[in-house]
């Protein structure tokens, strides 16, 4: 079995977790959905945590940092503030409403635009590595 990390990684992520989901919280009491219904606020928060993911996994990949900050940053605020099951929810609600085109325009924009930003992010963490 593989080594877990103990208490310390399972509160790391916990908090991460709890910090990520309560903005979340924050980002989809504030975005409203616009032009037939598209979910503007699940997909701004899956983009942007794709984004800052692949900036985190090439700047700790690069650098020797505290072993709690990847499963704090990483599993714990962005996993929390990204959601996938909200975007399956979205995109079977705007089914459901008859918005097709506008359910495959989320369900297609968000994974391509999801993808773009982690390999931008990526990119500039490299950057940001290399600049040091």
């Amino acid at each position: 079995m593989r080594d877990l990390g103990g208490p310390s990684v399972f509160a790391a992520v916990a908090a991460g977790g709890a910090l990520g989901t309560l903005a979340r919280y924050g980002v989809g009491l504030l975005a409203e959905p616009v032009g037939g219904g598209l979910p503007v606020g699940t997909l701004g928060v899956n983009v942007l945590g794709c984004l800052l993911i692949g900036v985190l996994t090439a700047v700790l990949a690069a650098e020797d940092r505290h072993r709690l900050w990847r499963p704090f940053l990483g599993t714990g605020v962005l996993g929390g503030f990204t959601t996938f099951s909200a975007y399956a929810v979205d995109v079977q609600g705007l089914i459901v409403a008859g918005h097709t085109g506008t359910a495959l325009l989320s369900l297609v924009g968000t994974l391509v635009a999801a993808v773009a930003a982690t390999v931008a992010g990526r990119a500039v963490g490299l950057r940001m590595v290399r600049a040091r």
